[in-house]
């Protein structure tokens, strides 16, 4: 019986031995590291972005283009220039070659001899009509023949003035070959020289582009946006404007428009996006200039935030190793909330000040 009981004390001693043993390495492992002083919980501002890519361009953009053909002849305005809806830009020379020339004027005589032939029709039936000898209906025929005719000749005549002299004047107003701007805008770009030729624009052909007016007052950003981040957005959303050629500067805008078909860019699928810029006070912005938007998703100000490479996450659950002094730690499980990729919200768990320390480094071997 003393035997048995020697036993037993020996086993206990034994037991007790190999869990100081084990206390003493974890006391050791914290301190050899020291000089890990941990990073310190703190209040900041966390905010969730999604980031569209794309540049600043004038809400209304047009080209101007001639409705008739030759040359350019004088050139009222260059770019850069602002202008007011009516103010003219460009003077075309009509440029037709000799045989049309020849065939405009050969058309102008067969019209009016067309029509002296039936104007004295119409002077015929006239007396006709008095004498009794033709109804009024063969005289008011031959009175719209001779109308027609009349048209046909003013017509033929006008073209051809528009030919010779560039201008067409007439009872109606006057027309000439002077293309004036449509709106008030800035010039952006002048495509042609003087001495240019000029396609007209016409139902089967696209015609010359002389040049691009835009209203520089009304400027939008026009990007895209990945597909992962399109779903949480909708217009009206609060947008932060970086523009490249104007570093330290920060725009204000609101998302006006987001599209509902997608495009493939650089093998990435994406969604045209179009944000309205709120003001942009004294800066000067210009047509063409990229720019990148951050759409506020979320935001949370003033609440505790530590970065989230210290946080250790598996399954539904996440902890940190907090510092408790005199080499002491504590791994302590948290409850997180609103992260920006970089740095997480803390819900609960931590306390303000407290230190958390870095993650051990992983050895490559």
């Amino acid at each position: 019986m003393k035997r048995r009981t020697k036993v037993i004390l020996g086993l206990i001693g034994l037991t007790v031995t190999v869990g100081g043993a084990s206390a003493v390495r974890a006391s050791n492992g914290d301190s050899d590291d020291q000089g890990d002083e941990g990073v310190a919980v703190e209040r900041g501002t966390i905010i969730d972005k999604a980031l569209a890519v794309g540049t600043i361009e004038p809400d209304v953009e047009i080209e101007v283009k001639s409705q008739i053909s030759g040359v350019v002849r004088r050139l009222f305005a260059e770019e850069g220039d602002f202008v007011r809806a009516g103010d003219p830009l460009i003077e075309i020379r009509p440029n037709p070659t000799p045989l049309e020339l020849a065939e405009a004027r050969r058309h102008v005589q067969l019209r009016q001899s067309a029509r002296d032939k039936l104007r004295r029709d119409m002077e015929r039936n006239e007396m006709l009509l008095d004498q009794g000898l033709i109804s009024d209906q063969q005289y008011q025929d031959a009175q719209q023949l001779f109308e027609q005719a009349d048209i046909q000749a003013q017509i033929a005549s006008e073209r051809l003035s528009l030919m010779e002299e560039g201008r067409i004047s007439s009872e109606d107003g006057n027309v000439e070959s002077v293309i004036r701007s449509p709106i008030d805008g800035h010039i952006l770009e002048q495509a042609v020289e003087i001495g240019d030729p000029v396609v007209p624009l016409t139902a089967f052909q696209e015609g010359t582009a002389l040049m691009r007016l835009a209203q520089m007052e009304n400027l939008v950003f026009r990007g895209t946006v990945d597909e992962i981040d399109v779903g949480r957005l909708h217009e009206g959303m609060t947008v932060e404007l970086q523009v490249g050629a104007l570093p330290g500067t920060t725009l204000e805008g609101r998302l006006a428009r987001i599209s509902l078909k997608a495009r493939t860019e650089d093998q990435a699928t994406v969604f045209p996006v179009e944000i309205t810029i709120v003001a942009s006070g004294e800066i000067v912005l210009r047509a063409g200039y990229s720019a990148n938007a951050e759409v506020i998703i979320d935001r949370r100000d003033s609440v505790l935030v530590i970065p989230e490479r210290l946080i250790t996450f598996e399954g539904d659950s996440a902890w940190v190793t907090v510092q408790l002094g005199d080499g002491l730690t504590e791994v302590r499980t948290i409850e997180t909330g609103l992260s920006d990729a970089i740095n997480i919200e803390i819900l609960d768990g931590l306390a303000e000040g407290e230190r958390v320390r870095e993650k051990p480094v992983k050895e490559i071997r």
